[in-house]
């Protein structure tokens, strides 16, 4: 699904998942990680106290507690409140993590958050549902309890299919195969407590590509080009070979239709796509690209300056698994005709 976006809007995360997945270990980690972004982080708990707002790790001010009701139904207006109170503070946030409640359903929230009135402030870069992989079928017997797990799966653009060391081998392969049969081209991140590469989680900070990451330390280690020499392709390896990277360059403009197309089309194995491209569209102005999970966002930001314009894309996916020739081809292929 592709989503309109403004040169500006803080992306926001949304995180969801059933009690007891894994949410708040996930939302530390983000916290924790070396992304050097300024984030402001909801947390809604159903129930007068917010336990979960008290096992958020290292942030104060900037976590702000929803506690008393489920952000998806009954404080609803108080959420959008609260997220304008936010970006107008002074140090107005650079990304907004949200983490609701485990027996949220997501349908309301993805909905407010996709408001065009919201649209030149708020960018839904991801909705990433947290799922055990030891406790996924624990309440097959209670049917609107799996009707809400399926909800929370099917509105994701990424799932971390967590706590795989739990379920072991045999039963995250049946999760597995249930999952494919059930959400076809879901992408699916297998983890052990959420342990989940920055890259795949955040279009921004050192991994935003509108902020020079293709030329980044972080970047460069996560298998991208930082060498200005180089040109075409390539691949590496990150965060105990679990993943995969594969990146493109070239200075030939490309047609933006083609590569919503293109990214539109990437197989399943792959959690995300970041990159700068340089349009036959708009060739004075960069697009930013940013593909989590089946959530595309393409738009013009800023100006080429005194920078080359030259198209750079990274892909991230499962380890091993990138056909780097049909990536190669498919991208290749978005070369503007006029650009031949």
């Amino acid at each position: 699904m592709e989503t309109p976006a403004s040169p500006n809007p803080v992306p926001l995360t949304l995180l969801t998942g059933f009690l007891g997945a894994g949410k708040t270990t996930l939302l530390n980690r983000i916290l924790k990680g070396d992304h050097g972004l300024r984030v402001a982080v909801l947390v809604n708990d159903f129930g007068a106290i917010n336990i979960d707002a008290e096992l958020v790790i290292g942030v104060q001010d900037d976590v702000v507690s929803l506690a008393n009701g489920c952000v998806c139904c009954t404080i609803r207006d108080d959420l959008v409140e609260t997220v304008e109170a936010v970006l107008a503070r002074p140090e107005a946030p650079e990304y907004i993590l949200l983490e609701a409640s485990g027996v949220s359903d997501p349908t309301g929230l993805v909905t407010t958050f996709l408001d065009p009135k919201l649209a030149d402030r708020i960018r839904l870069d991801s909705v990433t549902c947290v799922l055990d992989a030891d406790q996924l079928f624990a309440h097959r017997t209670r049917r609107e309890l799996m009707l809400l797990k399926l909800n929370q799966i099917g509105y994701s653009d990424l799932l971390i299919l967590n706590k795989v060391d739990l379920a072991g081998p045999d039963e995250t392969a049946n999760v597995r195969d249930w999952l494919d049969q059930s959400f076809p081209r879901l992408r699916i991140v297998e983890a052990t407590h959420c342990d989940v590469p920055l890259e795949i989680l955040l279009a921004v900070g050192r991994f935003d590509p509108a902020r020079g990451a293709l030329e980044s330390p972080a970047a460069a280690s996560a298998g991208a080009c930082a060498d200005p020499s180089c040109h075409g392709d390539h691949h590496g390896h990150d965060h105990a070979q679990a993943f995969s990277t594969w990146s493109y360059e070239t200075d030939r403009p490309l047609s933006l239709d083609a590569v919503r197309e293109a990214v539109r089309l990437l197989p399943g194995n792959i959690y995300r796509a970041k990159g700068v491209i340089h349009s036959v569209d708009d060739p004075a102005r960069p697009a930013v690209l940013q593909v989590v999970g089946r959530r595309v966002s393409l738009a013009a930001q800023g100006e080429w300056g005194t920078r080359p314009p030259r198209s750079r894309i990274v892909v991230i996916g499962a380890a091993d698994s990138l056909d780097e020739p049909a990536l190669a081809e498919a991208f290749s292929a978005c070369i503007a005709s006029t650009a031949s």
